[in-house]
């Protein structure tokens, strides 16, 4: 599920579930986690995460664990894992990236964009919501107005309007993004951990007031959400009803 190769400096992670649209469960999970951990003990200075085929990563498998809490836990703590990571992380959306996807490509230091790639957070049409930290680090990538449309509105950003607004750094394809981490791999890498430290504090990670986390939990302790599996299940719109 999970491929990862070596060029010099460089390790490229990728995610091979093109079936599933690269979904990540439980398995892609650990091998992103155990991944990056191997390519950051053997001396890589910079590492690609991308997607196979046409998809960066569609989310959270919704046909498996993504309202287990011990997956949510999991997620968090491998996002975490890539995020304090001592090398910078480059994340080549080659197309889609939605919900869990656009948390790692968040999650990464820097993104590539393909043309045609989009990336979104639909956690209200299925009844789910995101933890703080996907909100705040949104808001510090894209801003308030923006963020706000691709959480409230469920809006996809477009790579074109990504890359207008600073979210992509570049827009390009794997090979453009390998090539630019070739060139970060030379750069002095103490000076790159302590800009990724510097930026990382941003507040995300910032405690969550408590009214906060309860409203969080009643959306996934909620009817709606369970209104949300059935509906994807026999393939109609949900109704919700706000309990």
């Amino acid at each position: 599920m999970i491929g990862s190769s070596r060029d010099g400096l460089v390790t490229t992670i990728e995610i091979q579930r093109e079936d599933k649209r690269n979904a990540v469960d439980h398995d892609v999970l650990d091998g992103l986690a155990a991944a990056v951990a191997e390519a950051v003990d053997t001396g890589t200075r910079a590492i690609v995460l991308t997607g196979q085929g046409a998809t960066f990563c569609a989310g959270a498998d919704l046909s498996g664990p993504v309202y287990d809490p011990d997956f949510l836990a999991k997620l968090v703590a491998t996002l975490q894992q890539i995020e304090s990571s001592p090398v910078p992380v480059i994340a080549a959306l080659n197309g889609s990236a939605l919900g869990a996807g656009l948390q790692l490509a968040m999650v990464a230091d820097l993104r590539v964009m393909a043309p045609g790639a989009t990336v979104g957070i639909p956690a209200a049409k299925i009844g789910v919501a995101v933890d703080e930290w996907t909100i705040r680090r949104l808001i510090s990538l894209v801003g308030g107005g923006t963020a706000r449309g691709i959480l409230i509105g469920c809006d996809p950003l477009t790579a074109d309007r990504a890359h207008a607004i600073g979210f992509a750094n570049r827009i390009g394809d794997l090979a453009e993004a390998q090539a630019w981490a070739a060139s970060i791999a030379e750069l002095a890498p103490l000076t790159l951990a302590h800009y990724k430290l510097v930026f990382a504090g941003d507040g995300a990670r910032d405690e969550v007031p408590a009214d906060r986390m309860t409203a969080m939990m009643r959306a996934w302790d909620s009817d709606d959400l369970v209104e949300g599996r059935t509906a994807r299940t026999e393939k109609r719109a949900p109704r919700f009803t706000g309990r």
